[in-house]
């Protein structure tokens, strides 16, 4: 997951070779040299791994604060994380937290390197069902996320009120309707991310798990009849045949250059779009196929673990200083530098509260899926063969339903 400052797109990371992480022993690790200051010190420092930036800093100061512990902290670029917590395995120098993409939690899990934050104390109580899912291996909890995000659809009111249109699509026949309504000769009323990645697939799935399917089996109706939605958008014209190479960022870029009227995105894009001073913009849920469906969305957002370095004591400090940062105080903080939505629902309430363009994000929160929740560590596989199905589908080159059981492997 990316930061909003920097709009990034909310595409899953890199899927994680679980086998080539090594397990570690609690024996591994043992201090040496002289009780001195310098190892008094070290003993009494955490060590904390992320892909963040130092907008997060303040909060994990505040957490050292209250624990009276020291940090040091080591952000590290989106794509470089897997690479090197791979590598820390190997040569057992891991972090004393670890944040994860939450995709990725159950795969690290599985190789052995977590330590069950339960072990400190650490529940998911009060949290969103769908972040502890995330954060559970095996019936295990081993991450939790302070703040998470998901998917809805941002629209142009400008617009909307130019071709007298007074409120949101709240089905697919209705949204249908609408973009069809809001194409002209320079302008698509509809745009998402259909790319042949991860990203792809996480765009797909509100419409996927909102009208039934599963990631179990993808050949299934209820998905080729969402695939048939995007198929149905794409020839009306209300939806560019690019959508199959463009990311989320590029559909936003759409967005804000009035060449698309709605896009489905997430709230890391609200800050940019508080910077479009000329774009009116409000947000709203992903429509169901029928209006007595409940919406569905991916959960999105970073977990933090305690990998097990071998050091006992610190160990239990780092499940404090988890149990700190998912506090509620820590969970609007970051829900705020992040542009998440807080994990517990409570506090997510209130949050939402104060915008009415954040709330739809809300909403969709609470009836939020792990991609993981399912399949576990076998979540990449069906990603993988989602997003082929959609490029096969949008290309022209199937049915979605033939498209579909190409390619999951029939």
């Amino acid at each position: 997951m990316e930061t909003a400052r920097k709009r990034r797109g909310k595409a899953p990371k890199v899927t994680v070779a679980a086998a080539a992480l090594l397990p570690l022993t609690l024996t591994a690790l043992t201090g040496c040299g002289g009780a001195g200051a310098a190892d008094a010190q070290a003993k009494n420092t955490l060590t904390i791994q992320d892909y963040y930036d130092e907008a997060h800093d303040p909060i994990y100061h505040a957490c050292a604060k209250s624990l009276g512990v020291d940090i040091e902290i080591n952000h590290i670029p989106g794509p470089g994380l897997i690479p090197k917590v791979l590598q820390q395995s190997s040569s057992r120098t891991l972090p004393d937290v670890l944040m994860l993409d939450n995709p990725d939690g159950q795969q690290i899990a599985a190789s052995g390197a977590l330590a069950p934050l339960t072990d400190y104390g650490v529940s998911g109580e009060g949290l969103v069902p769908s972040v502890v899912k995330a954060g559970t291996y095996e019936g295990k909890l081993y991450g939790l996320a302070p703040a998470v995000n998901t998917l809805v659809i941002f629209y142009n009111k400008d617009l909307f009120e130019a071709a007298g249109i007074t409120s949101p699509p709240k089905t697919w026949d209705e949204l249908r309707a609408t973009a069809k309504k809001l194409t002209t000769q320079d302008r698509y009323g509809f745009a998402m991310s259909n790319i042949n990645t991860y990203e792809g697939t996480w765009q797909f799935l509100p419409f996927m798990w909102s009208n039934g399917g599963s990631e179990e089996d993808i050949t299934t109706p209820e998905t080729a009849q969402a695939l048939q939605l995007l198929v149905d958008l794409q020839n009306d014209g209300s939806m560019s045949k690019s959508s199959v190479i463009w990311s989320q960022d590029d559909v936003i870029d759409q967005f804000i250059a009035g060449k698309a009227a709605m896009v489905v995105n997430g709230p890391w894009q609200i800050p940019t779009l508080n910077e479009q001073k000329d774009v009116n913009w409000g947000t709203f849920t992903v429509p169901t196929r029928m209006a007595s469906q409940d919406p569905v969305a991916p959960l999105g957002g970073e977990m933090f673990t305690v990998p097990r370095t071998g050091d006992k004591a610190k160990m239990a400090k780092s499940g404090q200083f988890v149990k700190c940062l998912v506090s509620s105080a820590s969970q609007l903080q970051s829900a705020e530098v992040r542009q998440n939505i807080p994990a517990d629902l409570g506090v997510a309430q209130k949050f939402g509260e104060s915008s009415q363009t954040v709330m739809p994000f809300v909403g969709a929160v609470r009836n939020a899926r792990s991609r993981t929740g399912i399949l576990g560590p076998d979540w990449p596989k069906a990603a993988t063969k989602i997003y082929n199905a959609v490029q096969i589908a949008l290309t022209g080159l199937a049915t979605p339903a033939e498209a579909l059981r190409q390619a999951q492997g029939e």
